[in-house]
This record gives structure tokens, C-alpha cells and sequence, in this order.
């Protein structure tokens, strides 16, 4: 049973693609935590994924493809038409930083839980934030 809520960024998609900590913690603890993530962010992962990472790490479509489905399998997609009621309120707490953040800062607030992103820009936006090195303490409580 799913108890807990989490918003996972872009950049993490990205790391659960191209590495295994991240990708093992989000199939370790699915079936205890419900991971989200705005259809915007995976728009940009799957981006970057395609365009400039997974020939830099020589990676084949077919092999990193692979992965990205399966990791999405485990994550929940929130449509952004879902989101757009909170854009404005979003964007006015990362504007600061970086506007474009704002699907990932909206979900949070829509689904009242935190982010786990290693992008510092979210800090001081009110949404409470994880990172790879300290989110398995909040997974395991």
C-alpha cells in the first residue's frame, strides 16, 4: 500500500535512466511510495536523454529506451493541463531561480508532498526537497 507521495524531477528521471541507485530506490520502495512526475519533466528528460546524454555515455536508443520505460512504469505521469491552475503560484515561488521549474513545483503543491531533484533552484521555494544522498530517509519512514 502507497502511504506516501513523492514529485521526482527531470534530473532525477535522467539518473534512474543512466545509473542504478536512483532506478533501484524507485523500484525498492514503489510499492510503499507513489512517485510523480509532471509531463513536462519527462518531455525535457526524455530530451536530454535522447539529443546530448546517451551518446555521450554511448549508450543505444534501444538500451537506454529500454530502461526509461520501465522506470516510467513505476511513476505516475501528471498531465500539465493538471497542472496549470497551480502555474501561477509555482512560478512566483522559483521565479527567483529558475521559472522553468515550475511543473515540478506545482505537482508538489497540488499533491502537498516533496521533490526529490538535485537542482538547487527549488531550495527557498517553500516545497520541501530531497536529494539522492538523504531521500532513502524519507522512502524508509
Amino acid at each position: 500500500m502507497q502511504h506516501k507521495r513523492l514529485v521526482i524531477d527531470a534530473n532525477i528521471l535522467i539518473r534512474a535512466v543512466l545509473g542504478t541507485r536512483v532506478r533501484n530506490l524507485i523500484w525498492q520502495y514503489s510499492g510503499s511510495v507513489a512517485f510523480y512526475i509532471a509531463e513536462t519533466n519527462v518531455n525535457e528528460a526524455e530530451h536530454y536523454l535522447a539529443s546530448v546524454l546517451a551518446s555521450k555515455r554511448g549508450l543505444s536508443e534501444t538500451l537506454w529506451r529500454s530502461t526509461y520505460e520501465c522506470v516510467l512504469n513505476a511513476v505516475q505521469i501528471i498531465a500539465d493541463s493538471l497542472l496549470w491552475e497551480a502555474a501561477p503560484a509555482a512560478k512566483a515561488r522559483i521565479a527567483m531561480r529558475d521559472e522553468n521549474d515550475w511543473p515540478a513545483v506545482a505537482a508538489a503543491m497540488l499533491l502537498d508532498c516533496p521533490v526529490w531533484t538535485e537542482d538547487k533552484d527549488f531550495f527557498g521555494s517553500g516545497i520541501a526537497t530531497w536529494t539522492t544522498a538523504t531521500v532513502e530517509l524519507y522512502l524508509a519512514e
